[in-house]
């Protein structure tokens, strides 16, 4: 990045589940405008907005932020599957970063209908048929079964199989992810599930029950960033900057290994972190808080591996030590993750981005990780993309 890129504002609306919800176009609104406020700044201060759904027609962005004004700047729609949020931040940090603006706005929405994510259409080339076919020569394949589960339930399996990981090691973080939601009021689940709760719940695809998988929901979440300089100019919060950040697609490694766990996107995270943790010159034994993306709990465990907190196949000892909740080495998922927020696809990546951003703000209430002053984000989305992105509390 050429120039430090401020975070000077969220926001977010509770996520909730599918029909409970306003429609797309007012929580992004509102959203938005939480943003905003918590910026201090009009919306008219906004030089380009980078609107990210998954689930929407064209110039979906448009129709939310025209609900808080029209000031012709450019607003730009972005689709990138689950890392749809964090792409859209990505945009903006760029334009941020390189000159382009001094202040740009990241918002993500999603109005998600209930049930397991499926293709759209059917009358077109399917763009996941790669990975669907990948999959199919590997473990085979479940008509019935949610492909994503098969996906990401298969990396778990490898896991399992090289490891000895044990089912109930995935399902403890479906407990912690729960305890965590407790102290936040955007979270859909806050109560406590017992592990044998987790458990005893329906069978997904082993190793995964129900209750070790995110659910679908709406919601919207957004992010101002800028430049130091107008940050100064304007009086804004410029305690939280985002010292590096990269997005990655798949490589062959993805297709050609054999390895459920590099279909899921392990390759994907592990590449991106590497670069963020050189270009920012720190190691991930630094970082104190992290918002994984906890799609399924086999990809929370992955990730500890893939993002370098733990080398491979240590990743069971760290979660029954403790070691990935408060009072171990780090607090992942302090909002409690997808599986307990739930999983609006365009919204994710920027609910990640705020917590992040209000932890390191010392602002997060029942849920702070105290001292924390570096914040890690990774947001997957298989088809593929994933964005990694490194925060730190401005000294």
């Amino acid at each position: 990045m050429n120039r430090k890129v401020v975070v000077c504002g969220v926001g977010m609306v509770p996520f909730c589940k599918p029909g409970a919800s306003e429609s797309y176009e007012h929580m992004g609104a509102s959203a938005a405008k939480a943003a905003l406020t918590d910026a201090g700044l009009g919306y008219q201060q906004i030089q380009q907005a980078y609107v990210g759904y998954v689930y929407g027609d064209s110039c979906s962005g448009q129709a939310a932020l025209y609900r808080i004004g029209l000031s012709a700047i450019p607003i730009v729609n972005v689709n990138n599957n689950c890392a749809t949020g964090s792409t859209a931040l990505f945009l903006a940090s760029q334009a941020v970063a390189h000159g382009a603006v001094e202040c740009a706005l990241a918002l993500g929405f999603e109005q998600m209908r209930r049930g397991a994510i499926t293709a759209q259409h059917e009358d077109r080339p399917d763009p996941s048929q790669r990975l669907l076919d990948s999959m199919e020569t590997i473990q085979g394949a479940e008509p019935e079964t949610p492909v994503a589960a098969q996906i990401f339930g298969g990396a778990g399996r490898i896991h399992m199989q090289l490891y000895g990981t044990r089912p109930e090691t995935f399902a403890r973080i479906a407990v912690k992810a729960r305890a965590h939601a407790a102290h936040n009021p955007y979270a859909l689940f806050r109560s406590p599930v017992a592990l044998e709760e987790v458990l005893a719940s329906p069978t997904i695809f082993e190793p995964l029950t129900k209750l070790q998988c995110c659910p679908p929901t709406c919601g919207s979440a957004a992010a101002i960033v800028c430049s130091e300089e107008f940050a100064r100019r304007n009086g804004l919060d410029r305690s939280v900057v985002i010292v590096a950040q990269t997005m990655v697609t798949d490589s062959n490694s993805s297709f050609d290994e054999n390895d459920m766990r590099r279909l899921a996107g392990y390759d994907m995270a592990r590449r991106a972190a590497l670069r963020v943790y050189e270009e920012a010159a720190v190691g991930p034994e630094e970082i104190a808080v992290a918002e994984l993306h906890d799609c399924f709990t086999t990809n929370e465990l992955i990730s500890y591996e893939a993002l370098g907190f733990v080398a491979e196949g240590e990743a069971e000892r760290f979660v029954l030590d403790g070691d990935n909740t408060y009072g171990g080495k780090l607090v992942v998922n302090p909002s409690g993750g997808l599986l307990s927020k739930g999983h609006p696809l365009g919204a994710t990546g920027l609910a990640q981005c705020a917590e992040l951003t209000w932890q390191l703000r010392g602002k997060a209430n029942g849920r702070q990780v105290e001292g924390a002053r570096l914040g890690l984000q990774h947001n997957l989305g298989l088809g593929g993309a994933c964005v990694v992105t490194l925060y730190a509390r401005a000294l």
